[in-house]
């Protein structure tokens, strides 16, 4: 497969700063990634190019180091939830002073080098941390036995809400993984879901398949994967005229078994601050 057309880390950043101008200044990853993909005209078959063994794709690794040199010269930030967002002093960049920055970066990790005595600490803030550990906790999910993945997303939905989860096992009824149901005050809905281990890519055709089998029976489903979905899969599970289908990614996997507290644990550090001028005048 051609690759010319991948686009470079440090040709993603003016359109990572226009993509988040266009949603009022903060976007999620999810959100983020389709908005510079669209602004840059990246080619489906180079969106759908993974990064080594996966479960990112190639643009989503090479916009990963583009929130980075942003960050890292304060033209975004992020929340503690992923959330984006851009700065006064982003927003004041223009295209020719965002086409510095990668230099600007370099600089900076040349003054900070250590001496070869000292040991090279991760800049703290950066996510270099929390890219790992999905990539990591990922390859644990993709190892997993079929039926222990399937047992698994029936935790995720009882920790979410749901009742009288049930999975299909090796009956799976025409691609249908598991059956729950979702109450929400005085109303309830039966979800279909289907949970895949998936290294690469889930195609249109796969959604199209699952609805098939959700037709005349629910007009709920959600396809859970540790992989990641094309664009026309996107498209698809959102398609006018057809019953919608919630799409949870390999990256979104992650965070929802962070935010439950499943096989991740999350420590945060106590920082402690004296300051001196709340004592003056006393």
């Amino acid at each position: 497969m051609r690759t010319d057309k991948m686009p470079k880390y440090n040709e993603m950043l003016w359109p990572t700063l226009q993509a988040l101008k266009t949603t009022d200044g903060s976007a999620s990853n999810q959100e983020l990634l389709p908005k510079v993909i669209q602004i840059m005209e990246v080619p489906e078959e180079i969106q759908n190019v993974p990064h080594g063994a996966g479960p990112r794709t190639e643009v989503e690794y090479r916009l990963f180091w583009a929130r980075y040199n942003l960050r890292k010269v304060g033209a975004i930030e992020s929340s503690e939830r992923g959330v984006w967002s851009i700065t006064p002093s982003g927003r004041a960049l223009t295209e020719p002073d965002v086409k510095k920055i990668p230099a600007q970066v370099r600089e900076m990790f040349r003054k900070n080098r250590p001496k070869p005595d000292q040991d090279q600490e991760v800049p703290e803030g950066d996510n270099v941390v929390d890219e790992s550990w999905q990539d990591q906790l990922i390859s644990v999910l993709q190892a997993m036995p079929p039926d222990a993945f399937e047992r698994l997303a029936q935790r995720i939905l009882r920790e979410s809400g749901f009742v009288k989860v049930e999975v299909k096992g090796k009956s799976g009824d025409g691609g249908i993984d598991g059956i729950g149901v979702l109450r929400v005050n005085l109303l309830s809905f039966q979800v279909f879901f289907q949970c895949k281990r998936y290294k690469g890519s889930v195609s249109a055709g796969a959604i199209r398949d699952f609805r098939g089998a959700m037709v005349g029976r629910t007009d709920k489903g959600l396809f859970i994967t540790t992989g990641r979905f094309t664009a026309d899969a996107k498209k698809e599970a959102t398609r006018d005229g057809a019953p919608p289908i919630d799409l949870i990614d390999g990256e979104q996997l992650c965070e929802i078994l962070k935010t439950l507290r499943l096989g991740v644990k999350a420590e945060m550090v106590e920082q402690v601050t004296v300051e001196s001028d709340a004592f003056k005048g006393i």
